[in-house]
């Protein structure tokens, strides 16, 4: 994560890297269009909304909406993702603020569509997982850190 990270209320550096971990596999099933992988991220019964505002109830509605959209429209589409604030909520549950920067193939930004999103990461027994979150799809910004 970048020092520019906000981290609000007491969040162990060990919950960091854990909560990161996820934002990084993530991001690299997005840029390896991996549905399987991009769903393993959340629990089994998370909420989430996407930059479409479609929201997607439990792992194996966001996994099966997911493969078509990677495999299509998204397909030459990749980003950067970046963790711009850390939130505990409670133990063990923590609320992520991301900014999805556009990038080619390489990971060099490039002009394309930004994302602003929001992350609830909780402890689950099969680890961190994000439990709800959303996705907004946004112009670029005069500079990243408008979006936190």
């Amino acid at each position: 994560m970048p020092n520019e990270v906000l981290v609000v209320g007491t969040v162990s550096w060990q919950i960091q890297e854990a909560v990161s971990a996820v934002v990084k596999a993530l991001e690299e099933a997005f840029n390896t269009k991996n549905p399987i992988a991009l769903g393993e991220q959340f629990a089994t019964e998370a909420s989430w909304s996407n930059a479409m505002g479609t929201r997607l109830d439990g792992r194996a509605a966001i996994t099966e909406s997911s493969a078509p959209a990677l495999k299509g429209f998204l397909s030459e589409s990749f980003a950067r993702y970046e963790i711009t604030k850390l939130l505990e909520i409670v133990p063990g549950v923590i609320a992520v603020n991301v900014v999805q920067t556009p990038t080619d193939a390489a990971g060099t930004p490039v002009d394309g569509v930004w994302g602003s999103a929001l992350y609830v990461i909780a402890e689950r027994p099969d680890g961190w997982r994000i439990v709800a979150g959303q996705n907004t799809a946004v112009s670029a910004p005069a500079s990243p850190a408008s979006l936190a």
